[in-house]
């Protein structure tokens, strides 16, 4: 029935600002928990909605980190999901033969699928195996099955096995693919799985935990990538660290976090992760965090983060 009031339409990112500009604690509600909504509830409204600026050219990143357990993954997952909701075209390679990747953005990968398997052992072009991610548009993924495990033995056999990744995306950028990035998830090993990744790429991603022993094997990755350099891929460098597990209410992750700093200043990005339940329980439901809870401190870290890495791209600076 019609009540006579004449009520403008209400976008769905206005209601987002207003409902979580109604968030912020009042000035009198000074409490630890208060400050920490508070804080998220503006790094929210200012970044919601933001169209991220598209790259000078595409970029493709391999997200390295032999060490296991550094949200590797996650981060992988993520920053492309906030990539995406930001109006960017992002394409993610899981080359990981436990799927983690797949699982986390709702791709079916069960072993009669096709997928990155096909592409490198067989010649499969890569945009036949590519899937779209159902929760967030401009999200796709090449995925991993079980078959993956074995690649590293078949692959060592084959003609120009370290290159055949590098082979299959420069095919689909000659049939005009759209993507403005590129992030392919290794699995946690210098095999020829990461290799492939690593010639494929001009840049390579770290993520690092903010923990005692973050810095553990980095500088034999960080050797494998100056071998790859000099054979393989000369562009290759190191461009983005991201810390992650940040826990700010212990000494040892500021002090993690100042030694790598010190070490890559220009590299590592301005943003860390924290530790997030929000994040680990993402997956389960086949989403990142970015969907499953888009207020949650995870979600606005990788939010940020995202943010950071294309600006980067697009050549904006302070």
């Amino acid at each position: 029935m019609d009540d006579g009031l004449d009520v403008a339409p209400v976008s769905r990112e206005a209601f987002d600002r207003e409902e979580l500009a109604s968030a912020i604690p009042t000035a009198g509600d000074d409490t630890p928990l208060a400050r920490e909504l508070a804080e998220n509830a503006r790094r929210r409204i200012q970044l919601t909605g933001r169209e991220l600026p598209k790259p000078l050219q595409p970029r493709i990143l391999t997200v390295a980190n032999q060490k296991g357990g550094v949200g590797k993954t996650t981060t992988t997952v993520n920053v492309a999901a906030a990539m995406a909701q930001g109006g960017l075209t992002v394409l993610v390679v899981d080359l990981d033969p436990q799927g983690n990747a797949s699982t986390a953005l709702g791709i079916d990968h069960h072993a009669d699928v096709p997928s990155i398997y096909d592409v490198l052992v067989d010649g499969t072009p890569l945009l036949d195996v590519v899937q779209p991610c159902t929760t967030v548009e401009n999200l796709f993924c090449a995925p991993a099955t079980i078959d993956l495990a074995g690649a590293e033995i078949e692959l060592v056999s084959l003609v120009a096995r370290e290159s055949r990744l590098q082979k299959a995306i420069a095919e689909a950028e000659a049939t005009g693919h759209a993507y403005d990035y590129i992030l392919i998830d290794c699995p946690p090993s210098l095999g020829l799985l990461t290799v492939n990744a690593m010639v494929a790429a001009s840049e390579v991603f770290i993520p690092i935990q903010c923990e005692y022993y973050a810095l553990e094997g980095l500088s034999q990755l960080l050797k494998n990538i100056e071998l790859i350099r000099a054979h393989l891929n000369p562009p290759l460098h190191v461009s983005t660290i991201l810390l992650t597990m940040y826990d700010g209410r212990t000494r040892l992750s500021a002090q993690v976090a100042d030694e790598v700093r010190e070490h890559f200043p220009q590299q590592v990005l301005r943003t860390t992760v924290p530790r997030s339940v929000r994040v680990s329980e993402a997956p389960s439901f086949g989403e990142t965090v970015m969907t499953y809870d888009p207020t949650s401190s995870g979600a606005l870290a990788y939010l940020e983060a995202a943010s950071e890495i294309a600006d980067r791209g697009a050549g904006i600076t302070d």
